[in-house]
């Protein structure tokens, strides 16, 4: 401690003392100790003492005081630290322990807008990079599940399928039908040995359903139309349905439906044994239950009872069989209407639609051995598809119509009688678009003649 000449304490000295501890202390308690470079002075004048204080003293060392005290106070929050960047530098923190206007939110927000000034650029940008690759992937697959059926669609062979003269009138829902025939069009001479399906000139009906998609909330429906059926041909008499598909084509075969139906057929849609095949190929085969086994030499298949995949040559050989099946023309219906169900079913699997190579093949297959009428749109070829997908799960109804006799014998020979009064009122809940949650008598392919 300084003296006066008086022997007093210096003022100058033992204030500088007294706010250099208090600093010191201060610094104690808020930061590391002061090291060999921590410690940096800072001069601050403070206010005048009073008179009596300051007359004749000395300052700090015995220099004289120019009227009032220079005090000294001392930084301890420690340069070194700053120097590795853990202390962002800054000015002192003031006196009375207020922190200045503008500064809002403590050292935690500092520190804050310090990592987000810090944090790289690089990585933000490959964020945003990636996620446009994710976005522009996804938009891609989307366009793509879109054009390929179009493009697909774009291929199918159009025919014209309105019948002439009058016809039913439209009612509400919609009514397909839905030709398999045994057309050997597009089959070289290895695939019709392979098929085992003869070389016969010309397109036969294997099979014949109506598809129905109602509008009244009801399930939709597959209606087998056995090809026996014995019925009125326009222009040619009665024979058994299939004739008028082999005397007049798609076009003649429409009519005869419509007149014995009374419904109105909203569109055609027709597919060969190419397409069979080659549908059933292009998913890696179907799983099928075999109801019983099959030896059918004429259909090409010797399949044992059971679930077992088929690919497309046993496939085809099952929806075609009839003398290996005790219940002949009705056991057939049967077949390809659950044929056609597992084939949606497999089709609209994430294995086939998520696999861009197998979903351009399923989808270009089915459209190269297809043949649809000149007013058959693409939506109307989906409505079809998605009633077997439907039925495949248990959300539509498999239905045969109903039949009186699977032995009537006839100018045609055995054929198909239908039960009129039941087949009446099928068609009539099909024309009206009466919701059909449950199989109405009948349907279920039993003759009820016995």
């Amino acid at each position: 401690m300084s003296r006066d000449g008086a022997g007093r304490p210096g003022v100058g000295g033992g204030v500088f003392c007294q706010r250099w501890s208090a600093q010191r202390t201060l610094g104690s308690m808020t930061g590391p100790p002061p090291g060999r470079d921590d410690a940096r002075p800072i001069p601050q004048r403070v206010g005048r003492h009073s008179a009596e204080d300051v007359e004749g003293t000395a300052g700090v060392d015995g220099l004289p005081d120019a009227g009032g005290d220079d005090i000294y106070t001392v930084d301890v929050r420690g340069r070194r630290a700053r120097r590795h960047g853990s202390v962002p530098p800054g000015p002192a923190a003031p006196q009375g322990g207020r922190r200045p206007a503008g500064r809002p939110g403590g050292p935690a927000a500092d520190v804050r807008v310090r990592r987000d000034q810090e944090r790289p650029r690089g990585t933000r940008r490959g964020r945003f990079a990636a996620g446009r690759v994710v976005l522009l992937a996804v938009v891609a697959w989307l366009a793509f599940m879109v054009v390929t059926p179009v493009h697909a669609w774009s291929t199918v062979t159009k025919v014209d399928t309105t019948p002439a003269g009058s016809r039913p009138a439209h009612t509400k829902g919609f009514t397909y039908l839905l030709v398999g025939s045994d057309s050997r069009e597009g089959l070289t001479a290895a695939q019709r040995k392979q098929y085992a399906t003869g070389n016969a000139a010309g397109r036969r009906t294997d099979s014949i359903i109506l598809v129905h998609v109602s509008q009244s909330g009801g399930k939709p429906a597959l209606v087998s139309i056995p090809r026996d059926s014995y019925v009125p041909i326009p222009g040619h008499g009665s024979n058994k349905i299939n004739a008028a598909f082999a005397l007049g084509g798609p076009k003649l075969l429409v009519r005869t439906v419509e007149q014995v139906t009374d419904l109105h057929i909203d569109g055609y849609v027709e597919i060969g044994f190419a397409g069979f095949a080659d549908v059933v190929d292009s998913v890696d085969g179907v799983t099928i239950c075999v109801p019983f086994r099959m030896n059918d030499k004429k259909a090409g298949i010797n399949l044992q009872k059971g679930c077992q995949v088929l690919d497309g040559r046993n496939a085809l050989g099952f929806v075609r069989a009839r003398y290996s099946d005790p219940r002949g023309d009705i056991g057939r219906a049967e077949r390809q209407r659950q044929f056609l169900a597992a084939i949606m079913k497999k089709a609209l699997t994430p294995a086939t639609v998520l696999l861009p190579w197998r979903y351009w093949a399923f989808t270009h297959a089915a459209a190269h051995g297809l043949v649809v009428g000149g007013d058959t749109s693409l939506r109307d070829a989906s409505r079809v598809l998605l009633t077997m997908r439907a039925v495949s799960k248990d959300q539509g109804l498999s239905l045969v119509v109903p039949i009186q006799s699977l032995s009537y014998q006839t100018s045609a020979g055995s054929s198909v009688k239908w039960d009129s009064e039941r087949a009446r009122l099928l068609f009539r809940s099909l024309r009206n678009d009466t919701p059909l949650e449950a199989p109405p008598a009948g349907t279920d392919g039993k003759p009820s003649g016995g």
